[in-house]
């Protein structure tokens, strides 16, 4: 099968895993009254055996790729494909990563290919309105054939026109017409010359026209000499001429209709030469596509196009002595009209659905645009400087979009949904119109949409959409949730194998023998956080292998090894420490106070994370409690000052909540209290820090010191449950290497909450020093369980009384908020105390 099944069996342990290592006894004994016992190394990190996995190197390996364990998110996927309405449209949920992307959309190319290959799409001259481009729609892979078609006719035609109009036979017959309009108009003329040569008239031209004047022995008479004859002979030599300018008149006024008819002939004539040449052109490529309706239509209105404008295509075709080589469409801009524009094809009629992605999700770059060019001036454009976008490209298949390119892109996510809920493409036009240049802008035809969009989101862009926009539920119907793990097992350990098989394959590595492939999946378990299961970022894996190669390389090994992989995790580190290496520093230099011995009453070491990019760390931070008679508040001072995030708030007031409902039921809670993080000055978010900030004030009201040398993480309930936290790796990591630079005392350690057992995957240097005793981890259930790790004592239990033992932290407790509620009641004066518990 292309995708293996997953079995989750915890039943259990895995062959791969150590079962033999226990804690060294040679360090310090720290008797406790808890029970709690540290944890051994073996329960620090679950390794790998090499071994145990079967193979040599992933050279003997079948690659396995694309969404592995994601049986859920691939049915959905397949199911949004297959719903028809426009509205089913996929939501992919996962965190970001290209390998993560490359696999939906390899999955969604197995789908594609046995899926029916959609239509090409052409845009050709609208004769009727040019600034309104046709769209056509043609059988698969048939859009070149006719593009190449038309170029071939207009190449013939270059040549073949101006041959049709210099031949002999239609310089004959245009030559008839022009002599038959030319001689009657002439005979007409000459024999209205010889009347008016016989009447002694003379007929003459000038710049203005025609003129008529009296003759005597051929010559014209003057008209001085002329208005000194008898007034009778003046008087007949002006009839005649008004005869004989009545006579001239019929003539010229005769000349347009003889030169509309001679026009008229002309055009017949030319019309006629044009027609058997066109149609003699066309006809092979009107037979090819005589199945396709619209495709007939459009030659039909080219062949009326070019016989209509032949004569003149043949004359421009002259002037500029093309030759028929020549691209027509580069030298005679008349012949682009004739052209075609193929929009997008699938180039087969086997080629499936097409499957595309949308890296750079721009508005022009969904829909299409129409690229201007500028004329004398002005920008133009035409139907053959439509471009198309992804849309065009994917349609009647699928596209993928990233959520946070697209909703970064101006105008792009409404575009995005108008063309789905209209179910068709409209190519977007330039808005902007420079100032003094006339734009020449085209109304192509929109182009019907079929497709199926994928969008790839990450929790903040879902919650975004969600929260902000009605229409996203509306048009995208189907959720497929990625996970980001796979569950250990035998089979999954030979599936993640074939991972990085696959991922060798791909970047072209070298093979990853049976150790180094170990060594990834303990990498991948660390970044799981369960270690239990193993991540399965392949692009995560992919860049730590090729790292890994990069330093194989370095040493001459011709396989890359687990030596390989820990010295690219390494070397990784290296280059992205700064940050931890100054806060490790001022630690050491006593900048920032930490204290890693002793006992103090309530001040305890807790642990926060800090993450910058890939950097990820633990850092060591004090909480300290002063606590005093008051009216039952407790000031959290991150929160006073705006440095507390509401999570980290929760906190504060929850651990209020433990307090009143073990302390308070019979004494009211005169207490008022102040928690600090000290020396913090970034925000505090977060409950992972409310057991410490818990522990730091039951210290400080039994007046009892905890130990230094312990930190705490873990969130706790009202009911003094300890509840896991994030990170928790990388803060048992912060703390041991400050203590680690101070030196390791064998009494050090950290109080983890039990649930967080299963995330435990620490660094080899960290479980080492705890099978040699040097450092402790405890995973405590109960604040109880806590408080008496971290003082010594009984954390105590009430008596069949209700009452708890005096020599116990909580006894002690109760014996103080006793004092203070007794003392605000003196202090009052009042009978009663009300309780008014909560916190601020």
């Amino acid at each position: 099968m292309f995708f293996k099944r997953l079995t989750k069996s915890k039943s259990a342990p895995h062959p791969s895993v150590e079962t033999d290592d226990r804690p060294s006894k040679t360090g310090p004994v720290i008797e406790v009254k808890s029970g709690v016992q540290p944890l051994a190394a073996t329960e620090l990190r679950r390794s790998v055996d090499g071994k145990s996995l079967g193979f040599k190197t992933t050279a003997d390996l079948e690659p396995v790729g694309g969404l592995v364990g994601q049986e859920r998110a691939l049915a959905a996927i397949d199911f949004g494909l297959s719903m028809r309405a426009r509205d089913f449209n996929i939501f992919v949920v996962g965190s970001p990563s290209s390998a993560k992307s490359g696999a939906v959309r390899m999955h969604l190319a197995k789908v594609a290919a046995a899926s029916q290959t959609p239509s090409d799409w052409i845009y050709v001259n609208n004769f009727a309105d040019p600034r309104r481009p046709r769209a056509i729609s043609l059988p698969p892979g048939r859009g070149p054939k006719l593009a190449d078609g038309m170029r071939a006719v207009v190449a013939e035609l270059v040549s073949a026109l101006p041959a049709a109009f210099s031949s002999e036979d239609y310089r004959a017959r245009r030559r008839a017409i022009d002599e038959e309009f030319r001689g009657g108009q002439e005979d007409a003329l000459e024999a209205l010359y010889a009347r008016a040569a016989q009447q002694n008239i003379a007929v003459l031209r000038t710049p203005l026209g025609f003129g008529m004047a009296p003759m005597h022995d051929g010559k014209v008479v003057r008209s001085e000499v002329f208005s000194q004859l008898p007034e009778a002979m003046r008087r007949d030599v002006e009839t005649r001429i008004t005869a004989l300018q009545t006579e001239l008149e019929a003539i010229l006024a005769s000349a347009p209709k003889a030169e509309k008819r001679r026009r008229q002939q002309l055009t017949d004539l030319n019309d006629e030469v044009a027609r058997h040449v066109v149609e003699e052109t066309l006809d092979a490529l009107s037979s090819a596509f005589s199945d396709v309706s619209d495709v007939a239509s459009y030659l039909a209105d080219v062949e009326k196009d070019l016989i209509r404008n032949a004569a003149l295509l043949a004359t421009e075709v002259e002037e500029r002595a093309v030759a028929a080589t020549v691209d027509p469409a580069e030298h005679v801009p008349r012949f682009r009209r004739y052209l075609v524009n193929v929009l997008v094809t699938s180039n087969s009629d086997k080629a499936g659905a097409p499957v595309r992605e949308a890296s750079n999700p721009t508005l022009h770059n969904l829909v299409g645009t129409v690229s201007y060019a500028a004329q004398a001036g002005d920008l133009v454009a035409d139907f053959l400087s439509i471009r198309p976008g992804a849309l065009h490209h994917a349609n009647g298949g699928a596209l993928m979009i990233e959520a946070r390119r697209l909703l970064g892109m101006q105008g792009a996510w409404e575009s995005l949904k108008r063309a789905l809920e209209t179910g068709e493409i409209r190519i977007a036009q330039n808005a902007l119109q420079p100032d003094g240049i006339k734009v020449e802008t085209l109304e192509p035809d929109p182009i019907p949409l079929v497709i199926k969009i994928v969008l790839l989101v990450d929790s903040d862009a879902l919650l975004t959409l969600e929260h902000t926009d009605p229409d996203f539920p509306q048009l995208f119907k189907v959720q497929a949730d990625l996970d980001d793990s796979l569950a250990r097992s035998a089979e999954s350990d030979r599936t993640y194998a074939g991972l990085v098989a696959s991922i060798v394959k791909q970047h072209g590595l070298k093979a990853v023998d049976a150790s180094g492939v170990a060594r990834l999946m303990e990498e991948a378990q660390r970044v799981a956080e369960d270690r239990d299961k193993l991540s399965i970022d392949a692009g995560r894996i992919g860049d730590l292998m090729r790292e890994a190669d990069y330093w194989a390389e370095a040493d001459n090994r011709k396989v890359t090894t687990a030596t390989d992989i820990a010295r690219a995790l390494k070397e990784r580190a290296r280059r992205t420490d700064r940050l931890r290496e100054q806060v490790q520093e001022s630690v050491e230099r006593g900048i920032v106070l930490v204290d890693t011995a002793g006992k103090k009453a309530g001040q305890i070491n807790a642990l926060s994370l800090v993450q910058k990019g890939q950097l990820v760390f633990g850092r060591p931070a004090r909480i300290t409690a002063r606590v005093h008679i008051g009216q039952g508040r407790v000031t959290d001072i991150e929160r006073e000052v705006a440095l507390g995030g509401p999570v980290h708030s929760k906190g504060v007031m929850i651990l209020w909540g433990f307090l009143a409902g073990r302390f308070a039921q019979e004494v009211p809670l005169a207490l008022a209290a102040t928690l600090v993080f000290e020396q913090s000055y970034d925000t505090i978010e977060g409950d992972s820090a409310s057991a410490a900030e818990l522990f730091a004030l039951m210290s400080a009201l039994a007046d009892v010191p905890l130990r230094q040398e312990l930190a705490v993480t873990g969130s706790v309930n009202q009911l003094g449950e300890v509840q896991a936290v994030g990170g928790v790796n990388e803060k048992i990591e912060g703390f041991f290497d400050v203590c680690a630079a101070r030196g390791l005392t064998g009494t050090q350690g950290i109080l983890i909450p039990e649930a967080n057992r299963q995330n435990l995957m620490l660094r080899e240097d960290v479980v080492a020093a705890v099978r040699e005793g040097r450092f402790s981890v405890y995973a405590i259930k109960t604040v109880d369980e806590g408080i008496s790790l971290l003082t010594g004592l009984d954390a105590g239990e009430k008596n069949s009384e209700g009452r708890f033992g005096a020599d116990t932290v909580s006894g002690r407790v109760a014996a103080r908020l006793k004092t203070f509620a007794e003392r605000a009641r003196a202090f009052s004066g009042a009978g009663t105390t009300t309780n008014t518990a909560g916190s601020q």
